[in-house]
């Protein structure tokens, strides 16, 4: 792997891709998978996934996504939330908030949202000397 480059072969090792949504077709309606999923066409709809949700350069959601693991090259209209990480190709765009312990973000995607990072349980006290 050269300098710069990102590993994305462990997006998909928890678990395996099942369940894909072609090209041409049109998904209405929320969707719960039980492992990875790929989409190459449009679901307009939540989608729930137990492992990564792949959205390829051709895929659209109109949605909120849960899953463990996001690969969007894609376009997204809605809310990521995700357990593990996200990882937004140079071809993605965004229009919605994410959550997610990783956020990795390549050159030329488009995000128009805000980002939550929640790495642990770790909380922030304020400085009590501050508030007087």
């Amino acid at each position: 792997m050269r300098k710069g480059e990102t590993d994305n072969s462990g997006l998909a090792r928890g678990g395996r891709l099942n369940t894909i949504i072609g090209k041409g077709t049109v998904v209405k309606g929320d969707s719960r998978v039980q492992s990875g999923l790929r989409i190459d066409g449009k679901v307009i709809g939540n989608i729930d996934a137990t492992d990564t949700v792949i959205i390829g350069k051709e895929g659209w959601v109109e949605g909120q996504i849960k899953a463990s693991h996001v690969l969007l090259a894609g376009k997204v209209k809605g809310n990521i939330v995700a357990s593990g990480k996200v990882f937004l190709e140079s071809t993605a765009s965004i229009f919605g908030d994410i959550k997610a312990s990783t956020l990795v973000i390549d050159e030329g995607a488009v995000f128009d949202g805000k980002c939550i990072m929640k790495s642990g349980e770790t909380k922030y006290k304020k400085d009590e000397t501050t508030e007087k």
